[in-house]
């Protein structure tokens, strides 16, 4: 599995450096885009993409309890080029907020009773229920269980979008380091499009039984990316990569053995 892992994370590193060089090679385009369009700042459509990669909210994490203390306990993150421990390396989903600070692009699709927040890694759709529905909590909380995206409700305040998103599943982690959440944590996220090419993020952890303080994370910035700088092979928008992204066992493993035997194939010094 530790190998499975290495071409993985291999594999990501080369659609990533493909993804900034689209990005850095359109930079003109979509500077020049925020200066001469006009946008609704009630409509998020696009595909997006973080200007600082950091995997986290941005800021120090309070003090955790005890018992935060003992839901982070064993975690390993990534440390001098040695790969930890985190979930995705074992072809478990990053979860809630992970995701979101992640270094591919998303795209936000409009409909009249939820958002749908669309992820290039692992082919992942989050909803954001806007139909006026409650956030769930007590029993109803209980009986739908933990998810690793949670359960999330949005609505918006003036020219926010105030998500918030309750039911984490605690095996996620909040951040590269491994900082925990538990199951009943709630996170804000507060986006705002502040002109045609920018949107700006904040998420805001409640957590009182993993930590002593309110986390209040970083203001966070996207662009907006081209749909023709999203473009593999002829074919361009978000879910159109190279790869699908999808950390699925069987093929890794398939992949794996394909890549073993055509090494064994070949002649001594080839």
């Amino acid at each position: 599995m530790r190998r499975i892992a290495l071409i993985v994370v291999v594999l990501s590193l080369a659609a990533v450096a493909h993804a900034q060089d689209e990005k850095s090679k359109y930079k003109d385009r979509y500077d020049a885009q925020a200066s001469n369009k006009k946008f609704d700042p009630h409509d998020l459509s696009g595909i997006w993409q973080l200007t600082k990669n950091d995997h986290s909210l941005g800021t120090p994490a309070p003090a955790l309890t005890p018992a935060g203390q003992a839901a982070r306990a064993g975690r390993v993150p990534d440390a001098g080029g040695v790969i930890g421990n985190a979930p995705w390396y074992a072809c478990n989903p990053m979860g809630f907020p992970r995701l979101v600070n992640d270094d591919e692009p998303m795209e936000f699709i409009m409909t009249p009773n939820r958002i749908l927040q669309l992820f290039q890694s692992e082919h992942r759709i989050r909803m954001l229920w806007t139909d006026g529905r409650a956030l769930p909590s007590g029993e109803n909380l209980e009986n739908l269980g933990p998810a690793w995206y949670g359960h999330s409700v949005a609505k918006w305040t003036g020219n926010a979008l105030v998500v918030n998103t309750v039911g984490l599943d605690e095996r996620a982690w909040l951040d590269n380091v491994g900082n925990p959440k538990s199951f009943h944590a709630r996170i804000e996220e507060t986006w705002r499009r502040v002109d045609y090419n920018t949107l700006e993020l904040q998420m805001t952890l409640y957590d009182p039984e993993f930590y002593t303080a309110t986390y209040v994370g970083a203001k966070k910035i996207y662009k907006r990316t081209p749909e023709e700088a999203m473009t593999y092979f002829g074919w361009h928008g978000l879910f159109a990569g190279i790869t699908e992204s999808i950390c699925a066992p069987m093929n890794e493993v398939e992949g794996y053995n394909k890549f073993r035997d055509l090494g064994r194939s070949k002649p001594v010094g080839q």
